[in-house]
């Protein structure tokens, strides 16, 4: 069996891509078959600036009399970009492209008591089939369409970025599978969703895609009545020393939101008991209604290579 080991950071970036990159090349018949990923673990250390700490969500008064109300977390656990594991298979008959993705995303946060608690994420599942000459459909489930260049592009995927808002446990490893990277403060998280994509040719570094989508529901969300659109184009480029790529994409949902009782909330204590203060959450209740969703980005992302000329005089 002959295989092909090719190993490269640009592998761990993109592993997140609709197209996967190149790891263990396998012939296996009219197919090839592409095993892929990355390990991605950080010991991070996070301090919070004043003497505020959160416990359960809730920031309070830092009482060092009390378990749990500290400043600064340690933790072991993963960056933005997840530990991959991700199986391709690729073939092309009857003159069409014919490709299937699968991949998992073990989790290295969790600092349970068994330390298994937390489970693995499963973000792809999908089967492509197209032609350079007239395009690719996507179907199944991947990273969304909207927004998705902003995340994939983002120079901190390979780092640990920001913990998850407000909450420094999940810097400790006791929260989510990973860190949260620039997304929600520079960028909506594109989300990993079912899809129907059509993809149009590469028309010299032009590229579009439609597609529908899947709605990300919410808590208290009533039926989906219809499904999300989503849609991108976007331009790369490569001129003497400069290469990037430009783009814009946009989507748009209808979402019904169920009626929900009202609750007791919680306060933005002024005391450590968390009795007292400014008194928020869900305390009316939240009478059925729909609305349409819709947002846009655009983006760029420029590599400039600076080089050096130098002169040598001989005498």
């Amino acid at each position: 069996m002959n295989k092909n080991i090719r190993l490269a950071v640009a592998g761990a970036v993109l592993a997140l891509s609709a197209t996967a990159n190149a790891g263990i090349i396998i012939p296996a018949g009219d197919w090839t078959l592409d095993i892929n990923g990355n390990v991605n673990a950080y010991t991070n250390y996070t301090k919070g600036k004043d003497s505020n700490a959160i416990v359960g969500g809730h920031a309070v008064t830092r009482s060092a009399a009390s378990v749990g109300q500290e400043d600064k977390y340690l933790g072991i656990n993963t960056g933005l970009l997840p530990t991959w594991l991700g199986f391709t298979g690729t073939t092309r008959q009857n003159d069409v492209d014919v490709s299937f993705t699968i991949s998992m995303q073990p989790n290295v946060s969790d600092n349970s008591l068994q330390g298994d608690n937390n489970a693995p994420l499963f973000r792809q599942s999908f089967m492509t089939f197209g032609d350079k000459s007239w395009g690719s459909v996507k179907l199944g489930k991947d990273i969304g369409v909207f927004a998705s260049d902003a995340i994939l592009n983002d120079m901190t995927l390979l780092g640990v970025g920001a913990g998850a808002a407000g909450v420094y446990g999940n810097a400790g490893g006791s929260g989510a599978a990973t860190t949260l990277g620039g997304i929600g403060t520079g960028y909506i998280y594109a989300a990993w969703k079912g899809q129907v994509a059509y993809t149009t040719p590469n028309f010299n570094g032009f590229q579009a895609t439609v597609a529908i989508t899947n709605p990300n529901q919410s808590a208290g969300t009533g039926n989906q009545d219809r499904f999300g659109f989503e849609g991108k184009a976007s331009y790369s480029f490569a001129a003497n020393d400069v290469t990037g790529k430009v783009w814009a994409s946009g989507a748009s949902y209808d979402t019904s939101v169920a009626t929900v009782a009202p609750d007791a909330g919680y306060y933005i204590c002024s005391s450590a008991a968390c009795s007292t203060g400014t008194l928020v959450g869900n305390t009316t209740g939240t009478t059925a209604h729909s609305y349409t969703a819709s947002m846009a980005d655009i983006g760029a992302n420029i590599i400039c290579w600076f080089r050096s000329n130098w002169l040598l005089l001989q005498r």
